[in-house]
């Protein structure tokens, strides 16, 4: 790719209908202004984005930044300025640019499968659940074919803010095959930044940036995965399993127990291809947290082994073994039983509900609903497609929060009965959202239109000879061993789940009619209609 492709009217016009309202201190004018006036200012917008495509410049005064500090996680002490994010707020023109050239950067990859496969963040059908769906899959797997697993979760430090642009600018070029005017406007995007902090109403000292890509832009995240494409290569030489969301990675290996030489050779590979990332990662002004780095041995309940790694390094740090890690928002335990995270997801939740019921004699329902959907079903429904086929005792848990929260909205006695509540509110059972979600990545499994790691675990069914259920669009369902382990994979439980729906659902052509099919279904099934 030597030069971009203009953009319309048409693309400027969609860009800014279906952007946020947000507006940055910078802006010569309010966000919402351009959305009143979008037929006037479409034009005028549009004009300056093919400007700088044609010319492979970035105005100088789309190139400021405002620095407004966030705390990573809630309950870090403030005080500590490491765990602090520099979110940047940039004009907003600015933004719009930098989405027509990201839409750009990312059909050139595409198209020419330069996207590291196995990187989750930032691309489109890709998410946190999709990544962790895959690799609980895999850890699953492993343990039903009674092999153990290491999970190493790599931690670093300030990825963001230490890229070189020296060498950004270098693997743009050789590895993605940029050059002339294209080449030249991220050149020009990368020089000559500005960025000041502002805290209350006070701004400090305007300073120059000279290394790292800006958090909270557009661009910013799709060019550090561009510079960190060579990690990808480092782990596949080293024949481990892993993912990547941004700037975390994880890497997988099973073992066999009963075989100390399979033992030890996973663990000299693991520890091998930590040194190179470690290596590169020096080299290319990264840094890897060799202390912060958590590992931890997956097993079957069955199969218990703790070998000892009490002489083994990673990095410049001896090797200690968690029994529980944060994993992408997700605690996984040793045994994959998710119960540590149940438990750490009831635990936030009821701390939401009672301050909600604090004061909930002031809301009135539709208040109360919005409140309940933001705070406690969006942490039941995260990644809840990881909790397929886990115990129903682990499941009462959450379902009493849910029953909880209906009571506090319909303001109802513990001890009236739940069902007519949850259906009047026409909330589905904790059980059945679960069905909802892995049969909804099924689909999109199916259609294409989900990641590929996981399109690759839906097998559809292939008659040996021509049968009337042939074009049923049925899926195999694997043989497995531990109803704990791989009755819980995605694979067996999108087939399962899968097989047992009514043709008219399965045979669904849009996503929107599967979906409204779909929850029909599974409401008629949890009240008996």
């Amino acid at each position: 790719m030597h030069t971009f492709k203009p953009t319309s009217h048409d693309e400027i016009r969609k860009i800014i209908k279906e952007s946020s309202g947000a507006s940055c201190c910078l802006d010569p004018w309010p966000t919402w202004l351009l959305k009143d006036y979008l037929d006037d200012v479409t034009p005028i917008v549009t004009n300056i984005v093919n400007k700088s495509l044609q010319d492979g410049e970035m105005p100088a005064s789309l190139k400021n930044a405002v620095l407004r500090p966030l705390l990573k996680k809630s309950g870090l002490d403030p005080e500590i300025l490491k765990n602090y994010r520099p979110i940047s707020n940039i004009p907003y023109i600015a933004k719009v640019v930098e989405k027509v050239v990201a839409s750009r950067l990312n059909d050139h990859m595409s198209e020419h499968h330069m996207h590291e496969p196995l990187q989750s963040a930032y691309k489109s059908a890709h998410s946190t659940e999709s990544a962790l769906l895959r690799v609980q899959n895999d850890l699953l797997m492993a343990m039903d074919n009674k092999k153990n697993s290491y999970l190493v979760l790599l931690d670093l430090s300030a990825a963001f803010d230490t890229v070189d642009h020296k060498y950004l600018i270098g693997r743009m070029a050789s590895r993605l095959r940029i050059g002339g005017s294209a080449l030249q406007w991220f050149t020009s995007y990368l020089t000559g930044r500005t960025q000041r902090v502002k805290i209350g109403e006070a701004f400090s000292s305007l300073v120059h940036i000279l290394f790292g890509v800006p958090q909270g832009s557009v661009l910013g995240p799709l060019l550090y995965l561009v510079y960190t494409l060579p990690i990808g290569d480092i782990i596949r030489q080293h024949r481990l399993k892993y993912h990547i969301y941004a700037d975390d990675t994880q890497l997988y290996v099973s073992f066999d127990v009963a075989n100390p030489n399979n033992q030890e050779d996973a663990l000299c590979r693991i520890q091998r291809c930590i040194e190179d990332i470690s290596t590169w990662m020096a080299f290319n002004k990264l840094k890897l947290n060799s202390d912060k780095t958590e590992v931890i041995i997956l097993s079957s309940a069955f199969n218990r082994h703790t070998p000892d790694l009490s002489n083994v390094l990673i990095g410049d740090s001896p090797v200690i073994l968690a029994t529980t890690v944060r994993n992408l928002g997700v605690v996984f335990d040793r045994y994959l039983t998710m119960d540590a995270h149940i438990t750490k997801m009831c635990s936030t939740a009821y701390y939401h509900l009672r301050n909600i019921s604090s004061i909930r004699s002031v809301l009135n329902k539709k208040s109360a609903v919005m409140l309940i959907h933001a705070f406690v079903t969006s942490r039941i429904d995260y990644c809840n497609s990881l909790l397929a086929g886990v115990s129903k005792l682990a499941l009462s848990k959450l379902q009493r929060v849910q029953n909880m929260a209906a009571r506090m909205v319909m303001r109802i006695k513990k001890c009236e009965h739940i069902t007519p509540i949850l259906k009047e509110l026409h909330w589905l059972p904790v059980e059945h959202r679960i069905k909802f979600k892995v049969l909804l990545l099924t689909f999109k499994s199916i259609h294409g239109d989900a990641p590929a790691y996981l399109s690759e675990l839906i097998i559809q069914r292939r008659p040996t000879r021509q049968l009337r259920s042939s074009e049923h669009l049925m899926l195999d369902v694997p043989k497995t061993r531990l109803k704990s382990a791989g009755d819980r994979t995605f694979t067996y439980q999108a087939a399962r789940l899968w097989n047992a729906l009514p043709l008219n659902i399965r045979s669904a052509q849009t996503l929107l009619t599967f979906k409204n099919k779909l929850k029909t279904f599974l409401f008629n099934a949890s009240f008996n209609e």
